[in-house]
């Protein structure tokens, strides 16, 4: 009974294809058809539509499997964390950037044998935040249900510069590590440190980001035409990896890049 109503469907396209085929074989007019009428519906597509029985009835069993993967307990939070917690980074923001670094920097190294110098990703690809509690696959998937990865770019110390220009520009939460950029109080650049080092325009830097801000998204247009390592790591993967194996988070919000008062 599980399968029929799946064998009804082939049957009626069998059907519809088997007519079709008859139709233009036996006929034997050469006129020309011509469409006369277009007619269309709309369906809504929401909680009003009924389920199939049989077909819940059959991905019950999985449905139930994967929902057990999903909200098993990887790790704990305790504090709640949201995106827009602070104005120039946030504790959330910080942990995606430290995810990044120490999933991808083992990827990295083993394909180049360099090290990241910086991470950058978007405030915007912070999709939901992290409450306290239990850290689950599930929550890994609802802060980033993109499948972005993380790919590492070599920028010179010119297009560097655009980079900080950008953030002290936008003024955002954009998740950072590896660097340190402090304001004026009337929002202009005081200082910027790489590494615990001051901006050298002569050396090439390698930046962990993920594949849709490397290829322009949210307007980064420093990274256009750069050198790319891709490293075939989702975010997502290196999310759910990480908290596999912390037993608690510990993400603050701190002064890599804040104002001074």
């Amino acid at each position: 009974m599980k399968t029929s109503i799946f064998r009804q469907v082939g049957k009626a396209f069998c059907y519809l294809a088997f007519a079709k085929a008859l139709l233009i074989t036996t006929s034997c007019k050469s006129s020309t058809l011509q469409l006369e009428k277009i007619t269309a519906g709309q369906t809504v597509v929401d909680s009003t539509i009924q389920g199939v029985t049989e077909i819940e009835d059959y991905i019950a069993p999985y449905k139930e499997s994967v929902d057990q993967q999903m909200d098993e307990k990887l790790s704990y939070n305790p504090v709640s964390m949201h995106k827009n917690d602070f104005k120039y980074n946030t504790p959330i923001g910080n942990m995606m950037a430290a995810i990044v670094r120490t999933q991808g920097a083992p990827v990295y190294k083993s394909r180049t044998g360099k090290e990241i110098d910086i991470v950058l990703l978007n405030h915007g690809g912070i999709r939901s935040d992290m409450p306290a509690g239990a850290v689950t696959m599930r929550r890994a998937y609802e802060i980033m249900p993109f499948d972005n990865e993380i790919t590492v770019a070599e920028l010179t110390g010119e297009q560097m510069n655009q980079l900080i220009s950008y953030l002290v520009e936008k003024k955002r939460a954009h998740p950072i590590d590896g660097m340190k950029i402090l304001l004026d109080k009337d929002g202009s650049l005081k200082s910027v440190s790489i590494q615990n080092q001051p901006l050298d325009m002569n050396k090439t830097y390698t930046v962990a980001t993920n594949d849709y801000l490397y290829n322009g998204g949210d307007n980064m247009s420093f990274f256009k035409d750069t050198p790319q390592t891709k490293t075939d790591y989702k975010i997502r993967n290196a999310m759910i990896d990480f908290f596999k194996k912390v037993d608690t988070l510990k993400f603050e919000r701190d002064d890599r890049f804040d104002i001074i008062n």
